[in-house]
């Protein structure tokens, strides 16, 4: 590579032929900074065009780091034919270099014949030394690099003309460079705005009350985001210890009534004939007992949120008085003629079927339509097991702190149990499990014995063992054999033996609690 390539005939320099060939690497350097986003790869491919046309010793590409700390880049093309010469080569060659962009000024350098021997056989006749062109990189002002090429110094070799075309080819890479780096920042930019939007999202779909990560209480968060800042009568739907109540707290402080109150009643706690005191008040002597006025908890939550738990559970007749409040916006209290008038968000939950309730005449059709413009349904604890480990942590975390006692994890045993469960009080019940387990925990983590006597036996095993104590001893049993399979990776003989069992024994105590030892081996 060390012969002049500026020829269209091979017989001696052509000027015209020259400028042709220039032209020509110009418009294919152009064209290859073009062809990705990605720099890294296109500056290679330029050296090895460089090398191609005018016949290179060796061709460099260097281009600084964004805050010019150290070299981002850097290419070599041909380096491999100064042998073991490589390093001190590099070295001299590096001092140049940092000299052109240091000052910003092109140089033309003679290499040592100490360092160019290894070119000997390379060498054409006529050749006196070995130079080194650098020109800097810039784009404007700023240096962003540096661009060199080595060539064999002949009686034909024009260095202006060489320094030239360096320097134009390096105007065509600061261009590009200056193009990447603005792609690079645009990039950098929308990846910064994206993650914003994440963590907006996080924020605005995610009340601080709740937690889940499954696609079912994403799909809650949606709806309450999308519904918070309304009037509108939202009617909760879901099955008894789902989290109802948290789901209306949510909606109230991600509304514009935040700041007022939030009244909460359950309509299955007091008999018909108090409820509907407690919801519109009575006035003095309306009955027996009825010494003074009283405000109703729809008059105490005006200008706020009323959540009415349980609203499958009303009589006839309070239905009739609460459709009334929910058209007409009034109400009168018992005893009382004077209709009131109020500012009322409603929020209602329930975990009956009403649309059976309607269709057995137990429950109004009308007010059906007037609570149910807005419905969420929240899902069972056992629909959404990918969050049962995330809850019962928060639950841990937060026993453990009120009794002072040192737990910070949930054994593999005690999880095997939690996630085969088939939890039919839902939330509330795990909540309730965690909170027995951290009293009977005095070590720092939660074994499965800790967990309470219906979750050690599920209802798919073929036994289920009678009181407390068999209950218990059956839990110690299948969390020494969960342990030990899981120590020996699934080796049902092995752990029969370290556990002091035949291997018949081992087989039937697995198919008694139906353990797949298989999973272990993964």
């Amino acid at each position: 590579m060390g012969n002049e390539q500026y020829s269209c005939t091979g017989g001696g320099v052509n000027p015209r032929c020259r400028v042709l060939d220039e032209l020509n690497l110009l418009f294919a350097i152009s064209s290859s900074m073009d062809s990705s986003l990605e720099l890294r790869e296109v500056v290679l491919p330029v050296l090895q065009k460089m090398a191609q046309i005018m016949g290179l010793h060796c061709g460099t590409i260097m281009i600084r780091s964004r805050r010019h700390e150290e070299w981002a880049i850097s290419e070599t093309v041909d380096l491999k034919v100064y042998g073991h010469k490589r390093e001190t080569h590099l070295a001299f060659c590096r001092s140049v270099i940092d000299e052109v962009v240091r000052t910003g000024q092109a140089m033309i350098t003679a290499i040592p014949t100490d360092l160019t021997c290894a070119l000997d056989t390379q060498t054409t006749p006529g050749t006196s030394a070995v130079v080194l062109i650098s020109v800097p990189i810039k784009f404007g002002e700023d240096i962003v690099g540096s661009l060199s090429a080595e060539r064999h110094q002949t009686e034909t070799t024009d260095l202006n003309a060489d320094t030239r075309l360096l320097s134009l080819i390096a105007t065509v890479v600061a261009q590009s460079v200056h193009f990447h780096r603005l792609t690079e920042d645009k990039l950098d930019e929308l990846r910064r705005e994206n993650e914003r939007l994440q963590e907006q999202i996080k924020v605005d779909f995610r009340p601080k009350n709740m937690l889940g990560n499954s696609n079912a209480m994403r799909s809650v968060y949606h709806h309450i985001e999308q519904v918070a800042n309304s009037t509108t009568t939202v009617l909760i739907r879901g099955e008894s210890g789902t989290g109802k109540e948290l789901v209306a707290h949510a909606l109230h402080e991600q509304s514009t009534r935040n700041k007022r109150s939030f009244v909460k009643f359950n309509c299955a706690a007091l008999p018909d004939s108090i409820i509907e005191s407690e919801l519109f008040g009575h006035e003095k002597g309306a009955f027996t007992g009825a010494i003074a006025m009283r405000k109703g908890r729809f008059e105490l939550a005006d200008g706020g949120t009323i959540f009415l738990d349980e609203i499958g559970d009303i009589s006839a007749t309070v239905q009739v008085k609460l459709l009334r409040v929910i058209q007409e916006k009034t109400f009168e209290r018992v005893g009382g003629n004077v209709p009131i008038k109020v500012d009322v968000r409603i929020i209602t939950a329930t975990s009956c079927n009403l649309e059976k309730m309607i269709e057995e005449n137990k429950f109004r059709q009308d007010l059906y339509y007037r609570l149910n413009v807005f419905p969420i349904y929240l899902p069972a604890l056992r629909d959404r097991k990918s969050d049962l480990l995330l809850m019962a942590d928060s639950f841990v975390e937060r026993y453990a702190k009120a009794a002072g006692k040192p737990i910070n994890r949930i054994t593999t045993a005690a999880i095997d149990l939690l996630m085969r469960y088939h939890w039919p009080g839902n939330v509330r019940e795990l909540e309730n499990c965690i909170e027995r387990a951290v009293i009977c925990c005095m070590g720092q983590a939660i074994e499965a014995h800790h967990l309470p006597p219906t979750l050690q036996i599920g209802p798919e095993e073929a036994s289920k063992p009678q009181g407390n104590l068999d209950a218990a001893l059956a839990s110690l049993e299948y969390e020494l054999i969960v342990s030990e399979l899981k120590a020996s990776k699934g080796n049902m003989a092995k752990s029969a033996k370290n556990l002091g069992l035949t291997e018949r024994i081992m087989n039937l105590r697995v198919h008694k609690y139906n353990i797949d030892y298989k999973r272990f081996r993964k």
